[in-house]
């Protein structure tokens, strides 16, 4: 499985439900929604400034993390952006890789 963290914003809607159920609510919601789709949720907050809610889930694959974030986005009521994040490990993989790139204007 792949791990991500979501940072989302609410909408005035988003805001005036989450009045309305409070955080354990949209948490339960959340997890349930997570592991219908195979995932697991690892955290949930709230914040407060340039996101509302930071949540870490490992999901089966990016079309799985790209199916949450379209589920959630659509409802209108909140806004996503989607990280995937990656393991010592899996830099460590990355940095062994020989890759040949010229840098713009470079000769």
């Amino acid at each position: 499985m792949a791990k991500y963290l979501f940072r989302s914003a609410y909408t005035a809607e988003g805001v005036q439900g989450l009045l309305d159920e409070g955080g354990s609510g949209r948490l339960k919601e959340c997890e349930r929604l997570i592991t219908s789709l195979g995932g697991h949720l690892e955290s949930f907050y709230f914040g407060f400034g340039g996101a509302d809610t930071y949540i870490i889930a490992d999901l089966p694959d990016n079309a799985t993390a790209a199916a949450f974030r379209l589920a959630v986005t659509a409802s209108g009521a909140v806004g996503t952006e989607t990280v995937v994040l990656l393991t010592s490990d899996e830099i460590d993989h990355a940095t062994r890789q020989k890759v040949g790139y010229r840098a713009p204007g470079a000769r």
